[in-house]
């Protein structure tokens, strides 16, 4: 009976798997078609798709956009994510679960209202269709992904190595950049990740914030297949299948290795 219910665990497991990444996975084989319009089965194999997006004007443009505005938006999301982490995490805060809903509650709202909420602030700052206003746009939408994940390490940290640090002479600055940092970066390794696949990976904020200078991979999408629908579209969707997968195995592995150094010690 119990190797019966395992059987259906595991059967349940991949059924649930084939749901979810089979239609991300169905893209990938319509990239190398030779036609020029999406069809099945394919009338032939071709990489011209793939040439195309690897031309300067839109994708290459839109992609430099992407990883720009993403990096950027990461450094800020984990900056300020890991220090709000710390200052909840500490042992007496007075609303700490009202503070904590604040931080987070961009991963709640509708990304809409967010997006219409932003562009009426940013527009009075004079930060629509700018770079710094979509870095800001995605940071704060990053935010909550680091707090998450920062919050969820520190549960497992030690004050008293800081408390060991500061009775040595250590800065409180010395003490959390040798101590607890190394400690935590996992956490923060892992939320500057999310935060930036989500920035990469956005499209409502963009319509609102971005101009035609701000134009991002997402937006360079969004309008293909709302004007055209371009198999080049789905070459570029391939590609960011394929780094999605790779920053993700790259979390997990860092994870892994945070777990297995702690083994010895416990």
């Amino acid at each position: 009976m119990p190797s019966s219910i395992r059987r259906l665990q595991v059967a349940f497991c991949i059924l649930a798997m084939v749901f979810l990444i089979g239609p991300t996975l169905a893209i990938i084989p319509i990239s190398f078609s030779s036609a020029n319009f999406l069809s099945y089965p394919l009338p032939g194999f071709s990489l011209q798709w793939y040439y195309k997006i690897l031309q300067p004007q839109p994708w290459m443009s839109a992609l430099m956009n992407s990883l720009v505005i993403g990096t950027g938006a990461t450094v800020v999301a984990s900056a300020l994510g890991t220090i709000a982490a710390l200052g909840l995490s500490r042992g007496y805060l007075p609303a700490r679960s009202a503070i904590l809903a604040v931080v987070i509650s961009p991963m709640i709202v509708p990304v809409v209202i967010s997006g219409v909420g932003m562009y009426f602030f940013f527009a009075k700052l004079g930060l629509v269709a700018s770079f710094l206003g979509l870095v800001l746009a995605h940071a704060v939408l990053g935010v909550p992904f680091v707090v998450i994940t920062v919050t969820a390490t520190l549960k497992n940290f030690d004050a008293n190595l800081v408390r060991a640090a500061a009775s040595l002479g250590a800065t409180p600055f010395h003490a959390f950049r040798t101590v607890t940092l190394p400690l935590i970066a996992p956490g923060v390794i892992s939320g500057a990740l999310f935060a930036f696949v989500f920035s990469f990976d956005e499209v409502v904020v963009a319509l609102f914030i971005s101009g035609p200078g701000q134009r991002t991979l997402p937006r360079q999408m969004f309008d293909g297949l709302r004007d055209n629908i371009d198999p080049s579209i789905l070459a570029m969707s391939t590609l960011l299948v394929v780094v999605s997968a790779a920053l993700m195995g790259f979390g997990a592995f860092v994870q892994h290795r945070a777990a297995t150094n702690k083994a010895p010690a416990t």
